[in-house]
């Protein structure tokens, strides 16, 4: 066996040595194999907790190995003399087996082949199979292009569906899109390479967009049932940065299930009444034509021109009616500065008990700026002088405390805010509420109209009662911790 295995390395290393591409392919496969074995096995194993370790693997040594066997095999075939060509024929194989003495010594050559290749076969599959893996994980999908896909992935760790994976969503189950998702993404690699990707990064309508069957894995809205009160905390720009609440009590409803009728808000996406709308723009909120099927029956809402007649002529993209069309940034949600800021006061993050810090901090944050590097020194100059000029004890004494607001008001900036991806305050434009006449007052605004002069309700009472608004500690609220409390008692 060891002469045999001698003369098959010396004939394998006899044909390699024949031309460049074979000694190239030669040297990259044989440093590459076990190099990238082993990096295979401490991925699979969780040795080395870094992200880049993965992209190193599957995207670098991965395709520079199977680069190598390519070149191997290319080189070989392309420089053999004209006495080898028998090597790769039947009659060779044949002539082998039927003389004396050679019977052995063949099918060792085979079995020796048939381990190399099997070893080869077994080692791309591997990494085929585990690189796969890698560039469906989360890892893969935010840091491996950290600029493009950094705002996306800030949003993601503090959102809800944090521990989700991006394909979760973004891919689904479905062949045809996961097929999509995968062409998608090479066309994203070379406008990477190539940095032609736009800025900002447009929201993915047409593409990567989750589907209704997707959310409704884990949120149904036909389970959904009656009311939910809602408490959003706002600070005031004055100098206590007073604690202001409204309460909401928002009708969820239901999209309807075992005959009970669809209502409230998830009335919108019931099976039994599906609505559809015409919108005009590529951010779907100039909405031109909505229409509900109920039955037989059709109702037809237009939107009605500045002389009040209905225009019905405009041309644009119909929809049918789903959760993304309110829940539009489930997951990446960008705030805007005064919401940001009241996040990190209610946490206590910025401290609230520094005076005008909302003002101050809003003053800061709301410029534009070139850079992160240079917000996060604007942001802290900027509120050092005025507290040294205004507030000179708490800027001496309660210097760790000023120092922590400072950081709070940089970290809102830094989560909402991407200078080099022109991602600002108000780039993404999030369709649940109605802030800034979007979001629900694309149809409900009063303006749709149908053809009897019926009108698409714009009453708040439609979605919700409002208990109370923008009050320092409503009495609603005290009232409802009083009867739970009540109602605690033995």
């Amino acid at each position: 066996m060891g002469k045999t295995s001698a003369f098959f390395i010396k004939t394998a290393v006899s044909l390699i040595s024949r031309g460049k591409l074979s000694v190239l392919g030669g040297i990259m496969t044989s440093v590459l194999a076990p190099v990238l074995l082993i990096c295979v096995v401490l991925d699979i194993r969780g040795t080395v907790d870094n992200p880049y370790f993965g992209f190193l693997i599957y995207l670098i040594l991965g395709p520079l190995f199977v680069l190598g066997l390519i070149l191997l095999i290319i080189g070989v075939f392309i420089s053999r003399g004209k006495e080898d060509i028998g090597l790769f024929t039947f009659e060779y194989i044949e002539e082998q087996l039927t003389r004396p003495g050679r019977y052995t010594r063949i099918r060792r050559h085979i079995l020796l082949s048939l381990i190399f290749t099997l070893s080869t076969l077994l080692l791309v599959t591997l990494v085929s199979y585990t690189g796969f893996h890698y560039t469906e994980s989360t890892a893969f999908c935010g840091l491996t292009c950290h600029q493009v896909m950094g705002p996306a992935y800030a949003t993601y760790q503090h959102s809800p569906h944090s521990r989700i994976s991006c394909v979760e969503c973004h891919i689904g189950k479905q062949s045809q899109w996961l097929t999509k998702a995968k062409f998608s993404g090479a066309k994203q690699i070379f406008a990477v390479l190539f940095d032609t990707y736009p800025r900002p990064i447009p929201q993915p309508i047409t593409s990567l967009r989750p589907i209704r069957e997707t959310c409704e894995e884990c949120h149904r809205p036909e389970m959904f049932h009656g009311d939910k009160l809602y408490i959003k905390d706002r600070f005031l720009p004055d100098e206590h940065n007073t604690h202001v609440q409204t309460a909401l009590l928002m009708k969820i409803g239901s999209g309807g299930y075992l005959g009970r009728k669809a209502q409230g808000i998830h009335w919108h996406v019931s099976e039994d009444h599906p609505v559809f709308y015409k919108y005009t723009d590529h951010a779907q909120e100039d909405v031109a034509e909505v229409w509900l099927q109920d039955g037989e029956r059709e109702i037809r809402f237009s939107k009605a021109s500045a002389t009040e007649k209905l225009d019905t002529s405009q041309q644009g993209t119909i929809r049918k009616m789903d959760c993304m069309d309110c829940h539009n940034r489930p997951t990446h949600v960008f705030l805007s500065a005064d919401e940001a800021l009241d996040e990190k006061l209610v946490t206590g993050i910025i401290p609230r008990e520094i005076p005008f810090i909302k003002r101050q901090a809003l003053e800061t944050i709301t410029p534009h700026y070139a850079s992160i590097d240079e917000a996060l020194q604007k942001i802290s100059r900027g509120l050092k002088e005025w507290y040294d000029a205004n507030y000179p004890d708490l800027a001496n004494q309660d210097k760790t405390l000023l120092d922590k607001a400072i950081a709070g008001v940089q970290q809102a900036y830094m989560e909402n805010v991407f200078p080099e991806m022109n991602i600002d305050w108000d780039t993404y434009t999030d369709f649940i509420g109605h802030k800034n006449g979007s979001g629900c007052f694309r149809c409900h605004d009063g303006r749709h109209v149908s053809e009897n002069g019926q009108t698409i309700s714009n009453d708040c009472d439609s979605c919700h009662f409002i208990l109370a608004e923008n009050q320092p500690s409503p009495d609603v609220l005290s009232l409802l911790q009083q009867t739970f409390q009540h109602q605690r008692q033995p």
